[in-house]
């Protein structure tokens, strides 16, 4: 039989191989696999769990165990147990009448944020919701959509509160009120519900009025109340700079006058003991101590004028102003 120019006979490798060869290469095979299989089996028996997580761990899909501390952590392999982690240390958020897109824009939910008040106005009221997984196995297993029960359950109460007040409240003074009552009756429905959520913090983020005109309207009121803030402050400014000035004033003025006090006091003690004196010698000397007076009193009543008096031979006196003579 001729051969074939065209192909070439190859011969088999392993009829080379000896025995021994092939006890070698099968204890290679059977190792290989069982490191696979043993990598495949350590890729299920672990897990590990981040700083803002917690781990609930379920055997046979059953509850056992909830790990909250950071780290490695092991598992029966095979799906005998599964770990689901949860973001726990984590403030999550809940948007309500509007929502942001991953671009950044916010966009408007006019069936979310308009309501009406309690005086039959229509406004537009924007909410921020601040929430955190409190516990992770009833978060994960006592209801379905736990995010979606959170925000109904704010989207109720909000809506009851803001039926209560009247419209400029809603716009204006009593955000904060309204933002507190709303928050006190969302944390009772979510005891009553047991969803694994904590309420952290329900804010208005925005509120306004549905029109142009009425906008304009309450902007105008807002203006007015902050010129009257500023106002108040500017008076209380004034009265805190002038209130020292007239305490000062104050306190001078009485020191002044307790000043006049003494010394009407001094002079009194002064005019008594004068008259004293005078009266201990009036009491030794009558009639001279009536003369002297008489003339010092006529002194005093006359200053600078030149006075002669003249005693004649029977007592009689004549007062003769003689300077005015000349």
């Amino acid at each position: 039989m001729e051969k074939n120019p065209h192909y070439t006979v190859v011969e088999n490798p392993f009829k080379q191989i000896t025995p021994e060869q092939k006890n070698r290469l099968k204890l290679v095979l059977w190792i290989v696999l069982i490191v696979l299989v043993l990598l495949a089996v350590g890729s299920t028996c672990w897990y590990t769990v981040e700083e803002k997580e917690s781990a609930v761990v379920t055997t046979f899909g059953k509850v056992t165990s909830v790990v909250e501390e950071a780290g490695m952590h092991f598992k029966a392999p095979f799906g005998i147990q599964q770990v689901q982690k949860v973001n726990v240390n984590v403030i999550q958020k809940v948007e309500i009448g509007f929502t942001t897109n991953p671009a950044g824009v916010t966009v408007s939910l006019d069936d979310e944020s308009k309501m009406i008040t309690g005086d039959f106005n229509i406004v537009n009221v924007d909410f921020f919701v601040e929430y955190r997984i409190a516990n992770p196995e009833k978060y994960l297993y006592s209801s379905l959509q736990p995010e979606s029960i959170l925000k109904n359950l704010v989207q109720s109460q909000i809506r009851t509160v803001v039926g209560s007040y009247q419209v400029d409240d809603v716009l204006t003074t009593k955000k904060s009120q309204i933002q507190s009552e709303i928050k006190d009756l969302v944390v009772a429905e979510l005891a009553i519900y047991d969803i694994g959520i904590s309420l952290e913090s329900i804010k208005i983020q925005d509120a306004e009025a549905p029109t142009d005109a009425v906008a304009q309207a309450f902007k105008a009121v807002e203006t007015a109340k902050q010129g009257k803030e500023t106002a108040i402050n500017e008076a209380e400014a004034y009265k805190n700079a002038e209130v020292p000035k007239a305490e000062a004033q104050a306190d001078q003025l009485l020191q002044n006058a307790q000043f006049l006090k003494q010394n009407r006091i001094n002079e009194a003690k002064e005019r008594i003991a004068m008259f004293e004196a005078m009266y201990g010698e009036y009491q030794l000397n009558p009639n001279v101590t009536k003369q002297r007076m008489y003339y010092e009193m006529i002194e005093q009543v006359l200053p600078g004028v030149k006075i002669y008096i003249m005693t004649n031979e029977n007592g009689t006196q004549n007062i003769l102003p003689l300077e005015s003579f000349k």
